[in-house]
C-alpha cells in the first residue's frame, strides 16, 4: 500500500451503541434493559481501499454506518477523521462532516423524494455543499458532470425524471451521484445492491469501484453476501451479534476462514456444486446450530458460543480480544489462544478451515 493508503481516513474504536428498550415482554421488565446492537468495534477505512462489513441480517452492520455518519448519536467509543475525534451531530459543523463522509442508502426508492425529479435531487446536493457554481451554465456542466461519473448519459435524458420513472439501478446510480455531489473522501454504502436485481449489481458494484480508484476514495461496504466482498473489497471485517469476530484481507478472510461464524457463513453462500455434492449428506444439516442471540439480553462471553460446534466452557464465560491468526488475519476466538505468549496457534488446519 502507498503511505496515503496507510494512514486512516476515518476510524472508529470502541464503538458502542445501545438502544433503550421500551414496551411489555418478560425480556424488558427489568429497569435500564437495552439492545446491545453493537458493541466495542474499532475498524478502520484507508484512501483508495473497500471494507467489506459482513453478517447476517441483525447483526449492527447498518448501526455501524449510521454511527460512522454522525446520524445517531453513539453510546460509548470515538470516531475520528484525519486523526481528530468528531463529536458533534448538527449545524455547520455536521454539515461541513458530511462534505466529507458520505452515506449511501440500501433502498434507492426509500432515500429519494418521490415527489421531485433528478434534477432537484442533484441540484440541491451541489447547493448544500457549496459545488453548484456561480451560475447556470456552472450548474448544467455541474450536474452532466454528475451523471456522467455514474454513467447516466446523456444527461438530459434523466434530468427530468421522477424516481419512479427510473430503474432500481438507475435510481441506485442517482443516489450515488447525490453523494458525490459533496466531494467527499469516505463511502459509507449500506447493502448498495441488495434491493437491486441480481442482473445489474455487477454494474452498481463495479462503478463504485472504479470510483474509489478515480477519486481514491475509501469505502465501507456493508453486505450479507461474502462472496461479493471477495470479489469487490480488499479487506474483510465479520459482524455476529453487535462485535467483530474476524478480520483481515479479503482473499484470505473468505478462503480460509478462521472464526466458526465465518465458516458458518461461507457455508451457507449458495454455490452449486457443494449442494450437488452434499445430497443426502449430512453436509446441508447447519438448522442444527440454532438461531441468533436475543440482543437485549445477549450470551456471556463468546456471542457466538450458543451456536458454535467448537464451544468451551471458556467461551462461555470470557469475551475473547483478537488473536493474530497470521500477518494478514486475525479472529476473536479462544481456539487461537494456544500459547503461553498469546499468539496463535490454529486449532484447524489451513485447508480444513478453507474447505468449511
Amino acid at each position: 500500500m502507498t503511505a496515503e493508503q496507510t494512514t486512516a481516513v476515518l476510524e472508529a474504536e470502541g464503538l458502542t451503541k445501545h438502544f433503550p428498550v421500551r414496551g411489555a415482554g418478560r425480556e424488558v421488565l427489568r429497569r435500564g434493559a437495552a439492545v446491545h446492537a453493537v458493541d466495542d468495534v474499532a475498524l478502520s477505512l484507508h484512501r483508495g481501499r473497500v471494507t467489506a462489513l459482513v453478517g447476517e441480517s441483525g447483526s449492527g452492520k447498518s448501526t455501524v454506518a449510521r454511527l460512522l455518519a454522525q446520524l445517531q448519536p453513539r453510546t460509548a467509543g470515538a470516531v475520528r477523521l484525519h486523526g481528530r475525534e468528531v463529536t458533534v451531530r448538527g449545524g455547520r459543523k455536521f454539515r461541513a462532516y458530511c462534505r466529507q463522509v458520505q452515506l449511501i442508502f440500501q433502498d434507492p426508492f426509500a432515500s429519494l423524494n418521490p415527489v421531485h425529479t433528478v434534477r432537484y435531487h442533484l441540484t440541491r446536493a451541489l447547493r448544500v455543499h457549496g459545488h453548484a457554481g456561480r451560475n447556470a451554465r456552472d450548474l448544467e456542466d455541474a450536474l452532466a458532470d454528475l451523471l456522467g461519473r455514474v454513467r447516466l448519459t446523456p444527461a438530459e435524458q434523466y434530468l427530468a425524471k421522477y424516481p419512479h420513472e427510473l430503474s432500481g439501478g438507475q435510481r441506485q446510480r442517482v443516489a450515488i451521484a447525490r453523494a458525490l455531489a459533496a466531494e467527499p473522501e469516505v463511502l459509507l454504502a449500506d447493502e448498495p445492491v441488495s434491493m437491486l436485481d441480481v442482473s445489474i449489481r455487477l454494474g452498481v458494484l463495479n462503478l463504485l469501484r472504479d470510483l474509489k480508484e478515480q477519486f481514491s476514495l475509501a469505502v465501507l461496504y456493508i453486505t450479507h453476501d461474502i462472496a461479493s466482498a471477495r470479489y469487490f473489497a480488499d479487506d474483510t471485517m465479520v459482524m455476529y451479534a453487535g462485535r467483530m469476530v474476524e478480520g483481515g484481507d479479503s482473499e484470505t478472510v473468505t478462503q480460509s476462514p478462521a472464526h466458526p461464524y465465518t465458516r458458518l457463513l461461507i457455508a451457507s453462500a449458495p454455490d452449486p456444486e457443494r449442494i450437488a455434492s452434499a445430497v443426502g449428506t449430512a453436509e446441508l444439516a447447519e438448522d442444527d446450530l440454532g438461531e441468533p442471540p436475543s440482543l437485549v439480553t445477549p450470551p456471556e462471553g463468546c456471542r457466538f458460543n450458543p451456536r458454535c460446534p467448537h464451544v468451551m466452557e471458556r467461551c462461555r464465560t470470557d469475551v475473547p480480544p483478537r488473536f493474530e491468526v497470521n500477518e494478514r488475519q486475525w479472529a476473536a476466538c479462544w481456539l487461537y489462544d494456544g500459547s503461553e505468549s498469546g499468539t496463535a496457534t490454529p486449532t484447524t488446519p489451513a485447508s480444513e478451515a478453507g474447505d468449511a
